[in-house]
C-alpha cells in the first residue's frame, strides 16, 4: 500500500507521517487494513528523514506533470495537506489560488487517472465561515468565506464531493479549527494563538497582535493526526453523501491561554504576555467562530480537547524540549 502525503514537511503532515510508521496499517480502497509499504512525503521543502518505509519528494503541488508522477498507479491513499495558509494567501492573491486551487485539483486530476479510486482525506478549514457567523458554528451552520484562503478551501471541498460523486475517488474532507501549539509560528492569521504558549513557555515575551478577549475555536495535533486517520480509515458508507465533516474545537480566549501557560508552567520561569492588537490579524480574526462543534465527526469517534489545559499540556510533553528554560527545585 502506498500512500501520498502532501505538505509532508509541515507541522501537521510530520506528525501525521510520524503516527502513520508507527501504526503501520491504513485502510485500502476496499477498507481492508493493508501493511502501508510506502509512504511518501511530498512538499516544496525537504520533510524529515524517517527512514525505514518512508520517502521525501520535493516539489510544487501546482505543478501538475509532477503530481502526476508522484501519484503513481500503486497509490492506494492521500492525505492532501499542502496550502498557504491564511494570510500568505491574503497577501498574495495569485499565490494563493495557485496553490490552494490549482494544486488541488492537480492531486485530484492525478487520483482521477488511477485505475482503482484511492482514498482521499482533504484538510480543510474553519476559515469556510466568516462575515456574520454565530459563536458556535455547527454542521448545520452555512459557510460564507470572507477570505480567498476560506473561499479556496470551500472550492476544494466542493471538488471533493464532485470528484466522488463521479467515482474518480474516495474522497473526505475535514474542516480543522485552529491547531495548536505549534513548535514554530507560519503564516496564518491563528499563529499568535500558538505563540502566546509557546513564547512564554520558552521564556520569551510575546507581544500578541489580538486583545486578551480574542476567541479561538482550538485544537490539538494529536487529536488533529488522530482525526485525519481516523477519516482515512472510515467505510464510504459512514459518510454517505456528505463528505466534508467539521471538527469540533474549544473555545479559548486569548487571556485563558496565557493563564493555561502560567498553571501548567511547572518550574519553567515564563516570558510575558503584552497586549499590541494589529488591525489586519484582527479584521481577520474578527471573523471566525469562536468555537466549532461537530456532532457528525464526534459520533464518529473524532473528539475534542477536553480543555485548554490538555492543549497546553501536550505541547509541553510532545514537542516543548525536555528541561527548556526549567528552574531548578531550589532556584
Amino acid at each position: 500500500m502506498r500512500v501520498v502525503i502532501t505538505g509532508g514537511a509541515g507541522f501537521i503532515g510530520q506528525k501525521l507521517a510520524a503516527a502513520i510508521l508507527e501504526r503501520g496499517r491504513l485502510a485500502s480502497a476496499n477498507g481492508t487494513p493493508t501493511a502501508v509499504t510506502e509512504l511518501v512525503l511530498f512538499d516544496r521543502t525537504p520533510a524529515d528523514d524517517f527512514g525505514g518505509n518512508a520517502t521525501v519528494e520535493i516539489g510544487d503541488v501546482a505543478d501538475r506533470n509532477l503530481v502526476g508522477r508522484l501519484i503513481d498507479g500503486t497509490t492506494t491513499g492521500v492525505f492532501h495537506l499542502a496550502a498557504i495558509v491564511s494570510a500568505g494567501a491574503e497577501e498574495d492573491f495569485d499565490l494563493g489560488y495557485w496553490t490552494n486551487l490549482e494544486g488541488t485539483q492537480n492531486v485530484l486530476e492525478a487520483c482521477r487517472a488511477l485505475a482503482i479510486p484511492p482514498r482521499v482525506v482533504f484538510a480543510s478549514s474553519i476559515a469556510v465561515y466568516g462575515g456574520d457567523v454565530p459563536d458556535v458554528i455547527k454542521d448545520d451552520t452555512p459557510p460564507s468565506p470572507q477570505t480567498s484562503y476560506g473561499t479556496q478551501k470551500l472550492i476544494g471541498e466542493h471538488l471533493i464531493h464532485d470528484y466522488s460523486r463521479k467515482g474518480f475517488i474516495d474522497g473526505r474532507a475535514l474542516r480543522l479549527p485552529t491547531i495548536m501549539v505549534r513548535p514554530a509560528p507560519n503564516r496564518a492569521a491563528s499563529t499568535w494563538a500558538s505563540s502566546i504558549i509557546r513564547e512564554p513557555l520558552q521564556g520569551k515575551d510575546y507581544d500578541c497582535p489580538v486583545g486578551p478577549h480574542a476567541p479561538m475555536a482550538c485544537l490539538s495535533p494529536r487529536r488533529t493526526v488522530d482525526a485525519l486517520v481516523r477519516l482515512h480509515d472510515l467505510p464510504s458508507e459512514a459518510l454517505g453523501l456528505k463528505r466534508t465533516l467539521l471538527l469540533s474545537g474549544i473555545k479559548a480566549e486569548a487571556w485563558e491561554m496565557a493563564a493555561a501557560v502560567a498553571r501548567n508552567a511547572g518550574n519553567r520561569k515564563t516570558g510575558t504576555v503584552c497586549w499590541k492588537p494589529d488591525p489586519a490579524i484582527v479584521k481577520i480574526v474578527d471573523g471566525w467562530p469562536g468555537e466549532a462543534r461537530g456532532e457528525r465527526a464526534e459520533s464518529l469517534g473524532m473528539l475534542p480537547d477536553a480543555s485548554i489545559d490538555e492543549i497546553v499540556r501536550a505541547f509541553i510533553d510532545d514537542d516543548l524540549v525536555a528541561g527548556d528554560n526549567d528552574v531548578p527545585e531550589n532556584g
